[in-house]
């Protein structure tokens, strides 16, 4: 036995992939067959085009902002005005189907992703 899980279908195309559909925000750094690494950054003041994260993976928060996280039809689903006491340097995330993403705060959001590509969400 391998070890390795099954592919699970993703069911959003692959246009909505960040590094697609928000190029502007999602720098690649590392890519293999194993993981994908992406440096994200995100001004003051600024809204992230609907986009898509189809692998679980770790986030290292470099610098910190408020923002409101919504759904492919607007719904709030995440506003970390209320959700944190003290901002998270280390995140697990879960895969992330379609939303948006807009920076809320004062200051830019500057996160380093790790996305494990042949983990489970």
């Amino acid at each position: 036995m391998s070890g390795s899980r099954p592919a699970v279908p993703w069911p959003w195309p692959a246009e909505l992939d960040a590094v697609v559909a928000a190029p502007a925000y999602h720098r690649v750094v590392l890519d293999n067959e194993r993981v994908r690494v992406l440096d994200t950054r995100i001004g003051a003041g600024e809204t992230v085009p609907l986009h898509t994260h189809r692998w679980p993976g770790v986030l290292h928060v470099l610098a910190w902002s408020d923002f409101v996280r919504r759904d492919e039809n607007g719904a709030i689903v995440l506003d970390s005005r209320g959700a944190f006491t003290t901002p998270p340097e280390v995140v697990w995330s879960p895969p992330l189907g379609p939303h948006t993403l807009e920076n809320v705060g004062a200051s830019e959001i500057c996160i380093l992703s790790i996305e494990l590509k042949d983990a489970a969400g």
